[in-house]
């Protein structure tokens, strides 16, 4: 495994559309190897190959203790809308709000090639819907709302803290 470049807002090859995965190789499984581990060591939560620099569609997603490895990801049902903040990997230190769907079903190929079926909701489906839109070359700052405020992690750790402070003086008081 090795540690790829993550490419930032600026670089053309993120607005581009991801080309299918016509079958499971060893390279493509290397490929999701590298993805998990630049994933993880960026502390995401999902990763599309688009932004290593790979134009196949093909994504990995951490959500709790569920790793998913997936290659021609697609929604194939949606429900509701919800509204909620969310950031990139590739749009370093920046959140915004963005609607999604409240849930998905996703369909796709694992790294062994079967068709799996996925029921995604709540931030699940969010950072889905976030991957996949990656390879049809979308980012989220394209769909977010602009009358919301933007969020900029050095707000978020002052937020932290300042939770935290509460917190401290809460449990000196009992």
């Amino acid at each position: 495994m090795a540690l790829r470049l993550i490419r930032t807002e600026e670089d053309e090859i993120l607005y581009k559309k991801s080309k299918p995965v016509k079958e499971v190789t060893e390279r493509i499984k290397q490929l999701l190897d590298d993805m998990e581990e630049t994933m993880e060591a960026n502390n995401g939560l999902g990763l599309a190959a688009v932004q290593v620099g790979v134009l196949r569609r093909a994504i990995v997603i951490r959500y709790e203790d569920q790793l998913y490895r997936l290659l021609n990801p697609e929604i194939v049902e949606c429900e509701g809308e919800v509204c909620g903040y969310e950031g990139c990997l590739s749009v370093p230190g920046k959140h915004m709000s963005v609607a999604r769907p409240a849930t998905v079903k996703v369909q796709a190929m694992d790294e062994n090639g079967q068709s799996i079926t996925i029921e995604a909701s709540e931030q699940l489906a969010r950072v889905f819907c976030h991957e996949i839109d990656h390879l049809d070359g979308i980012l989220y700052v394209q769909k977010a709302d602009y009358t919301q405020p933007v969020v900029y992690d050095s707000d978020l750790t002052e937020a932290k803290e300042a939770e935290e402070d509460a917190q401290t003086d809460e449990n000196e008081e009992k």
